[in-house]
């Protein structure tokens, strides 16, 4: 047994785990450091909200369409590190290059291609982490690496709300340019780190083991699947983006703006709560574990949107809690019901649909919001999602209490 075999076990999983957890730390770092001051930083290059609304859903679009492409790439070649090392290198200069700049439609450009970057290596990078969390129990693998995620998401977002705040930057294109630099610093050690997990785990799908007998049939992927499709669809189609939420809080909120990026970083700490409670809930209860993420959902446009102070807090910790379950327990349930040698492509598939219904949700919302305000906007938000939950909690309802081991 050679040195990268024998870190194959459930200790080396966890190893795993852990350094592809810094990835992703310090890739937040740079991406939401980014996304958190996107819808500031253009609205002074001069975009509208509606604009604004309809870049970003094309961009989540083209960067989830894409994902089923990259996806079913990475299955048929098994040449995962390849993916995910092309899509970190171009996404981690894409909002630094952004402060090179002058004029809006060009740097939406660079928005488009910081989502088309995360597709070319996000179903690569969700298929190695599950092939390691079949060894960890995948519902505490993904919710571990979540946690360690969104670690990065705070502190990327909350760093440039101090660079703000010590500048005097609220409302200055300069600070903001000079902020967007400094994310070449994390984006490159996000490089060394991803070349370090290829040297140190070359094969990570010889994590999984292997049964002798099939614990999967077919050809295509199973009936649970495509539930959790549509309905994480409808999910993503009431989703408002935090570029639009920005907006609305720097036009109507009680926030001052130096405080919007705080006020995200402070959803992304939820988020790593949510994401390990979740993890653990799901690894003994199953999809029925998930019902929660649909409910919570439901009230986050209504609190954000219409909502005083206080009530915005909370609405951005349900909308913390949403993201924290989608960008974890959904993958994990994925991994659980689809074979290793469809796995990217599921998740490319998954994230196709929920990336098209984003697409028309956003486009709609920044509509609804431009030309009438923000209740209707709620009032959209609320329909679809209640929609999803009704679809999903009557899907799973009679689901066996045990995680991994629906068919």
């Amino acid at each position: 047994m050679n040195k990268a075999e024998a870190r194959l076990t459930k200790t080396g999983a966890i190893v795993f785990i852990v350094l592809f957890g810094f990835v992703s730390l310090f890739a937040d770092m740079n991406y939401e450091g980014g996304r958190s001051v996107v819808g500031q930083y253009l609205k002074l290059l001069g975009t509208s909200a509606f604009a604004l609304g309809a870049a970003a859903g094309i961009g989540e679009f083209a960067g989830y369409a894409l994902r089923l492409v990259s996806g079913t790439l990475a299955d048929r070649s098994r040449k995962y590190w390849l993916f995910i090392l092309l899509g970190y290198a171009v996404q981690m200069a894409s909002f630094p290059l952004m402060a090179f700049m002058s004029g809006w439609p060009l740097a939406v450009a660079f928005l488009f291609l910081e989502r088309a970057s995360k597709a070319i290596r996000k179903p690569a990078s969700d298929a190695v982490l599950s092939f390691a969390a079949k060894r960890t129990g995948s519902g505490f693998g993904f919710g571990l690496h979540e946690a360690m995620d969104q670690v990065g998401a705070f502190v990327g977002p909350a760093l440039f709300s101090l660079l703000l705040v010590t500048k005097n930057g609220g409302g200055n294109l300069s600070v903001y340019r000079q902020g967007l630099l400094l994310l070449f610093i994390p984006g490159g050690i996000v490089v060394g780190l991803v070349l370090a997990a290829r040297f140190f785990f070359p094969h990570p799908d010889r994590f999984e083991v292997k049964t002798s007998t099939p614990q999967f049939s077919g050809k295509g992927f199973p009936r649970v699947f495509w539930v959790i499709t549509l309905a994480s669809g409808l999910l993503a189609m009431g989703i408002t983006d935090f570029p639009l939420i920005g907006l609305h809080l720097k036009n109507a909120g009680p926030f001052n703006e130096d405080a919007i990026p705080l006020l995200y970083a402070g959803a992304m700490a939820v988020d790593a709560v949510a994401a390990l409670v979740f993890g653990v809930l799901y690894d003994r209860f199953g999809l029925k574990a998930l019902a929660g993420l649909f409910v919570a959902e439901v009230f986050t446009a209504p609190l954000v949107f219409l909502g005083s102070f206080g009530w915005i807090l909370g609405g951005m910790a349900l909308w913390g809690i949403s993201v924290g379950t989608q960008e974890s327990i959904l993958k994990a349930a994925i991994g659980d019901r689809v074979p290793d040698d469809r796995r990217a492509r599921a998740f490319g598939m998954f994230n196709t649909v929920f990336g098209a219904f984003w697409f028309a949700g956003s486009a709609i919302i920044g509509f609804l919001y431009d030309r009438w305000g923000p209740l209707p906007l709620a009032v959209f938000s609320v329909t679809v999602q209640s929609a999803a939950m009704v679809i999903f909690i009557a899907a799973v309802a009679k689901a066996p209490p045990e995680g991994g081991t629906e068919p």
